[in-house]
């Protein structure tokens, strides 16, 4: 398994863990992986803690996973 711990950027942060795995599940199907953070920090601290969902990939994904993500705008509103 590749390391990708030090190419990873943040691509997506989101309040409701939901639209993560939108997003992830949508990357999944153009090819690209992507990486959750913090997605079980709610059952160590609690939700009021939690400042976002982060969705991670790698560097060189980052332009193609940015516009695939725009064109569906996954964004909190």
């Amino acid at each position: 398994m590749k390391n990708h711990s030090n190419s990873l950027v943040t691509l997506l942060t989101a309040s409701l863990i939901h639209r993560i795995h939108i997003a992830k599940t949508l990357l999944a199907s153009h090819e690209i992986e992507s990486y959750i953070v913090d997605e079980n920090i709610t059952t160590t601290i609690g939700t009021a803690f939690v400042e976002g969902y982060k969705l991670k990939v790698d560097r060189s994904d980052f332009i193609k996973a940015k516009k695939i993500l725009d064109d569906v705008n996954l964004e909190d509103n």
